[in-house]
């Protein structure tokens, strides 16, 4: 007889099968974490790339932070952070592409903003560094461009940056702060094994059009067991290059052409019409950022370029894309979220890239 004085709860028999008790995944625990520390990720964008800016939110299952950015009848840039972001590690996607002004005053405002707004770290993802060109004295009595942009971007708040494939590498040392610098190699390599020059077994000469990209264009083709060619050229006045020679043999050969960017595109297009002189059986051309400004679009209609394959680091309008059908865009979205993931949980960046 069960005693009298014991509640009834006590007697009840064990469930046979009761109902497992799961750790939660480190994802979850990790989100958990950040929400009872109120360190959470918040992703924000001007009007440079907002549709990278809401992939990688996307990748990362995050909402993209509202903001509003606009412009005064007088020109002024005016932004307003429309959510809390409040002891948060705010990340702000803004490529300084075309108008580059405009973009970098949207830059340089919304982290001032965020700053006077208490965000615990601010920090300027940047898949397109405009001014990278400017990163030298070339002539008497002009600006290094490119350090005055690192300074504007300090002197706003920001406490790290993280930049996509910058011009020159050297960039990273105009900033005294922490840059993380990751690379589009993953994402070209990628492309270009599943999709090689026809025919398989052809031989495939990857091209550097100037002495800038050979380290680019050397490990591209160390990846792909390709040749080697280099294109010598000189340059008479801003966007304007003349090819004098090629280093390598390019005869019967399948070109690749490697750089970091495509402007004008007046360099990509004598380079391929120089391959194609020199014996070359077919021409394609990879760049990371499409900046395409002025008749760069009409230059490579009217190219034998077969098939440029670029980043979405700078968006690309739709009117340019039916323009241009041989444009291929590839996604650097989920390796920028990947990597703001690592930056914010504290882990190595590099890592992502040691087995090139």
């Amino acid at each position: 007889m069960s005693n009298p004085c014991t509640p009834p709860s006590a007697t009840r028999a064990a469930p046979s099968n009761p109902p497992p008790i799961l750790p939660p995944t480190p994802r979850r625990a990790a989100v958990a974490l950040d929400k009872a520390l109120n360190y959470q990720v918040c992703i924000l964008s001007g009007t440079a790339n907002r549709p990278l800016a809401s992939e990688i939110a996307s990748h990362l299952g995050l909402p993209l932070a509202a903001a509003t950015v606009s412009a005064f009848s007088d020109g002024e840039t005016r932004v307003a952070i429309d959510d809390s972001v409040r002891g948060k590690d705010v990340f702000i996607v803004q490529p300084t592409a075309p108008p580059v002004n405009d973009h970098v005053m949207q830059l340089l405002l919304l982290a001032d903003a965020l700053s006077r707004a208490s965000a615990k770290r601010i920090t300027a993802v940047v898949p397109y560094y405009g001014y990278a060109r400017q990163d030298r004295k070339r002539h008497p009595r002009v600006p290094i461009s490119a350090r005055l942009l690192a300074n504007l971007i300090q002197a706003a708040g920001v406490h790290r940056v993280l930049a996509f494939e910058l011009h020159a590498g050297q960039i990273q040392g105009f900033f005294n702060l922490p840059v993380d610098h990751i690379f589009a190699m993953p994402i070209l390599l990628q492309y270009f094994q599943d999709h090689p020059a026809p025919p398989r077994d052809a031989r495939l000469v990857v091209v550097s059009p100037d002495a800038g990209a050979v380290e680019r264009a050397r490990r591209l083709a160390s990846a792909l067991d390709a040749a080697l060619a280099i294109i010598y050229k000189r340059r008479s006045a801003p966007n304007v290059a003349h090819v004098l020679c090629i280093i390598g043999d390019v005869r019967d050969a399948h070109c690749l052409i490697v750089d970091d960017m495509v402007d004008t595109a007046g360099t990509l297009c004598n380079a391929a019409e120089t391959l194609k002189e020199n014996g070359a059986r077919s021409v394609r051309a990879c760049c990371v950022h499409a900046i395409l400004s002025g008749p760069a679009v009409e230059r490579i209609a009217a190219s034998c370029i077969e098939e440029l394959v670029v980043t979405n680091s700078i968006e690309i309008k739709e009117e340019t894309k039916a323009a241009l059908p041989r444009i291929t865009q590839l996604s650097c979205g989920k390796l920028i979220a990947e990597t703001i993931r690592r930056i914010h949980r504290e882990e190595s960046v590099s890592t992502m890239f040691t087995s090139e």
